[in-house]
């Protein structure tokens, strides 16, 4: 008898699970509720996991996220700490983040296939013992080639 029990409780389950929808749409908060799909920008946030406020969104090149002009219209600079790059894949696809204005200083680069790097405090700039949380002022969208090995955010 338990045995039968068992056997009906494992059909019932199995039901459920077959009524499921197979892909369900992005939960909660976090980066990867916020993710667009491929449509040619690159965000920051303000806070860790994208949280709170978005500090901007471009499709092309910010030389200063500290002049409120280009696509971080608010102060940026120094300070995101969640960065994602939904930009279309091929060509310039790479985004690098510079430490200084005008695509200057140290660099770190977001490849398109890891989307986004959701907390920045983990992350150095290349050949820098500088992290790169809170301190980018500057991006450009570049190619892979342009990315030394050891430049790449995760």
């Amino acid at each position: 008898m338990r045995k039968l029990a068992t056997a009906i409780a494992a059909i019932g389950l199995a039901a459920i699970g077959l009524a499921a929808p197979a892909h369900a749409a992005p939960q909660g908060t976090g980066c990867s509720s916020k993710w667009p799909g491929r449509d040619g920008y690159v965000r920051a946030w303000q806070h860790y996991d994208c949280g709170g406020s978005m500090l901007g969104s471009s499709t092309g090149n910010d030389a200063d996220w500290g002049d409120r002009a280009g696509g971080f219209t608010v102060f940026a600079a120094d300070e995101a700490s969640a960065v994602m790059n939904s930009g279309f894949v091929g060509g310039r696809d790479v985004v690098a983040f510079y430490a200084r204005p005008g695509f200057q200083g140290a660099y770190v680069c977001l490849s398109p296939q890891e989307l986004y790097a959701d907390n920045l405090t983990d992350n150095f700039y290349a050949g820098s013992s500088l992290v790169v949380n809170d301190n980018i002022e500057s991006h450009a969208w570049v190619t892979a080639s342009s990315c030394a090995a050891n430049s790449w955010l995760t």
